[in-house]
């Protein structure tokens, strides 16, 4: 099975993923962890999608596609791929469609949460993760239980990753909306769009998703 998980950055894609990737034994193919590796090994391409990343723009429908290309080719051809922030473009839809015939892949099910700005606003710039084991906190919803200690391994070192701040958030919001937001009646005529509350307890949203699998 291969489905797209659509949502603006923060709507927990990556949450979601992990979650089926346990739960169903699939393959998250996520664009950001994939451009993260990129921009920590320092290739060309890595640099050029940080700098872009850093303005809270998306990177290039050409960089993004390769990558995914590249990933399917690794794969099994009977293991399930769980698309998480891709495509984003129609100009990338139409990469996928090309690359999954490539792959004698079919698309089942496309799944976007939706979203509250605000409380997106709040949930993103309120998070940080321990510098030393990589533990996630959030400042209100979930704050270490010792105020400045990891719960994990009791390092006080912490770090919020620089573009999860209001004003990128809003700006991503903004090329969610023009960008991809565009791309669902091409999938709505297939049939295969469900909508789902991006904004409820992660196992209900997990609930939900499972439903539509099933």
């Amino acid at each position: 099975m291969n489905i797209i998980l659509l949502g603006p950055p923060g709507a927990g894609k990556g949450t979601q993923s992990a979650g089926l990737v346990a739960r169903h034994g699939m393959k998250q193919l996520s664009t950001g962890d994939m451009l993260r590796a990129a921009v920590k090994a320092g290739t060309p391409v890595g640099l050029e999608a940080k700098a872009v990343m850093d303005r809270g723009e998306l990177v290039s429908d050409d960089i993004v596609s390769a990558l995914i290309d590249e990933n399917l080719d690794a794969m099994a051809a009977n293991e399930g791929a769980i698309f998480d922030g891709y495509p984003r473009t129609a100009a990338q839809a139409s990469d996928l469609d090309r690359i999954l015939a490539k792959h004698g892949r079919s698309l089942d099910h496309v799944i976007e949460l939706e979203v509250n700005v605000d409380a997106l606003v709040e949930r993103i710039t309120g998070r940080f993760s321990c510098a030393n084991c990589g533990a996630l906190y959030h400042d209100t919803a979930n704050p270490p239980v010792k105020e400045g200690v990891c719960d994990v391994c009791g390092s006080t070192e912490f770090k919020r990753r620089p573009d999860d701040n209001e004003e990128t958030v809003r700006t991503r919001m903004e090329e969610y909306r023009a960008k991809t937001a565009p791309i669902l009646p091409g999938y709505e005529t297939r049939g295969i769009v469900t909508r789902v509350d991006g904004m409820a307890p992660i196992d209900v949203v997990a609930g939900q998703i499972d439903a539509i699998l099933t």
